[in-house]
């Protein structure tokens, strides 16, 4: 059953946007809204709007936008009757007793309850006989029984029915399984298989305390070594991390990035509760954002082979972007945090916690990195560091660290400084010039509509759809207007299906006396709100008055009476005459 509108009405009303937002990030007054940066997408210039007026939000740098609800699905990563439950708990609301779960929210619960079966399935093999393969694994990883209970570690049996039969016994069907990524279909075709076999288990864990998902590596020699649970309906491996669940309560406002599970177990264990790590992927600019919300100071910790230090240069820059303050743990002889630490025995949290409180911040690390590859003795080796280090520095926001680096520099290779504060100044006059082209690229694809999956047609008809988004945001800033525009222009006039859909949508909610935009979330998916509340946004940027509304009505109708490519290579001289006459007697 649908929720009412009164009831979602009285939510919003209790549910202050700029009181939600407030509580994951920071936000200044700019005359009747408020500002800040946006927590979807890394940025150092605020493009994240909250208007008060009508409660919405919208960012001009990612496109997100929509009400307090569109934002909690958002950042908290839930679907639309669980983020009306976790505003209506919020809020001291009572769900309506009527009210029943849609057909996806209900599968998402059922995911949920068969992950959380499964790993208790897990653990309990983990410590039968069958088990102690894994069992002894872990424990030769020098984890304790109770870090292995504490993360729940488990140990998949090395056959393909075993959790399968076990789950089903319990209840849960074959597409509810599949949809948690548990099993897949049997290659027979009847019926369904486990999809981790003879495997350390290791559970992934959500902020609220869910298990979202599983890693498991293998016993055997077999491949791949590590296999990850794919993205499901709960699940998405770049917006999570491994054990953030235990590092939002370390009590600091720091996070040790790590690159495996074992890292981040066995430097829990050692007592450093804020490492968290990446499930099986690069770092994303949505994991940075996560780890923004809970943290100021990001320690990069991955290991030391080549693959791990192109991933620490890359995720540099992702954390950079985000506003945190990054710094690079270099761990001796190359080893990784679980090794260091077990190698070093008992001294082994006192060994690592030296080296972590010793650890350079990003920039040190990548001049220490570009020295490496010269030899500055020589004048071709010197020429060549100062060119790629100038490029580091030309990078950084602050003037200050700017002139600490360069004197260090200076001193380093014998230069003047006010010549390599001269090059950092060429240097970024030119990456200016860059992101200016790359920003003029990005405007031209997103005015030509070439990007915009929501309405695929924009690009062929690109007047006719900026006309009828203005329309449609004039109509909903001025629902009174709606019986004049119905005697100029009608729903098959348009000439884009989705902007024809919403005109169709406001016209009804305007006739029957409902708020337009009260129910945006329940009924569009949040890439659609978004796009919705550009539209609404952008109103306030164009004309509002009579004759404007006029030319909208004017340019689409013009637009729906042009033939499209195919029409005019199919149509017949008289028919291409007859579209003639009509443009002329249209512009009369």
């Amino acid at each position: 059953m649908r929720l009412s509108e009164d009831f979602i009405s009285e939510l919003k009303y209790r549910s202050d946007i700029s009181d939600i937002a407030s509580s994951y990030m920071q936000l200044k007054r700019r005359g009747r809204n408020l500002v800040g940066l946006c927590p979807f997408h890394g940025e150092k210039t605020p493009s994240f709007n909250i208007y008060t007026e009508n409660g919405s939000f919208y960012c001009f740098g990612c496109g997100a936008g929509g009400d307090v609800i569109t934002f909690i699905m958002k950042i908290e990563n839930l679907d639309y009757m669980e983020a009306v439950k976790f505003l209506a708990q919020r809020a001291g609301m009572d769900m309506p007793e009527e009210t029943v779960d849609d057909s996806m929210s209900k599968l998402r619960t059922r995911v949920f309850e068969a992950n959380r079966e499964a790993a208790r399935f897990y653990y309990s093999k983990l410590y039968s006989p069958e088990g102690s393969a894994a069992l002894n694994y872990l424990h030769t990883r020098v984890l304790t029984d109770n870090t292995i209970r504490r993360f729940g570690l488990g140990y998949s049996p090395n056959s393909r029915f075993a959790l399968t039969n076990h789950l089903k016994a319990k209840g849960f069907t074959d597409s509810e399984l599949i949809a948690a990524n548990l099993v897949f279909k049997a290659r027979s075709g009847n019926g369904v298989v486990d999809r981790f076999v003879d495997r350390a288990m290791f559970p992934i864990i959500d902020l609220r305390g869910n298990v979202i998902g599983f890693g498991g590596r293998i016993m055997s020699d077999q491949k791949p070594k590590y296999l990850n649970t794919s993205d499901t309906i709960v699940f998405n491996k770049s917006q999570n991390l491994f054990s953030l669940n235990n590092a939002k309560n370390s009590g600091t406002r720091r996070l040790i990035l790590c690159e495996g599970y074992m890292d981040v177990i066995t430097l829990n264990q050692a007592g450093f509760t804020d490492a968290v790590a990446t499930l099986g992927t690069a770092l994303t600019t949505e994991q940075a954002m996560l780890m923004k919300r809970y943290c100021d100071e990001v320690v990069i910790c991955y290991d030391a082979d080549e693959a791990g230090q192109k991933a620490t240069q890359r995720a540099i820059g992702i954390l950079r972007n985000t506003g945190l303050v990054v710094r690079v743990l270099s761990i001796p002889d190359g080893k990784d945090p679980d090794e260091f630490i077990r190698k070093n025995g008992d001294k082994g949290t006192a060994a690592f916690k030296n080296i972590l409180e010793n650890s350079g911040n990003d920039v040190e690390y990548r001049l220490f990195k570009l020295k490496q590859n010269y030899d500055i003795k020589t004048t071709d080796g010197k020429f060549a560091y100062l060119s790629q280090a100038v490029k580091v520095l030309s990078s950084l926001d602050n003037r200050m660290e700017q002139d600490i680096y360069a004197s260090k520099l200076s001193a380093e290779v014998e230069v003047e400084k006010n010549s390599i504060l001269e090059q950092i100044k060429k240097s970024e006059r030119a990456k200016y010039r860059n992101d200016r082209k790359n920003e003029f690229s990005k405007l031209s694809s997103k005015i030509s509509g070439r990007d915009d999956k929501i309405n695929p047609q924009h690009s062929k008809k690109p007047r006719a759809t900026v006309a009828e988004q203005n329309l449609i945001a004039y109509l909903i800033n001025n629902p009174d207007k709606l019986s004049f525009i119905e005697k100029k222009i009608t729903p098959d006039d348009f000439v884009t299906d989705f902007n024809k859909s919403l005109f169709e949508y406001f016209s009804k909610r305007i006739k029957d006396s409902k708020e337009p935009l009260t129910t945006l979330s329940a009924d569009f998916t949040a890439d659609e709100v978004s796009a919705i509340v550009s539209i609404i946004t952008k109103y306030s940027q164009v004309a509002a008055t009579d004759t404007a509304l006029l030319e909208y009505i004017n340019t689409i109708k013009e637009e729906n009476l042009k033939p499209t490519d195919t029409d005019i290579a199919s149509s017949s001289k008289d028919e291409f005459d007859t579209f003639l006459k009509k443009l002329k007697e249209k512009h009369k």
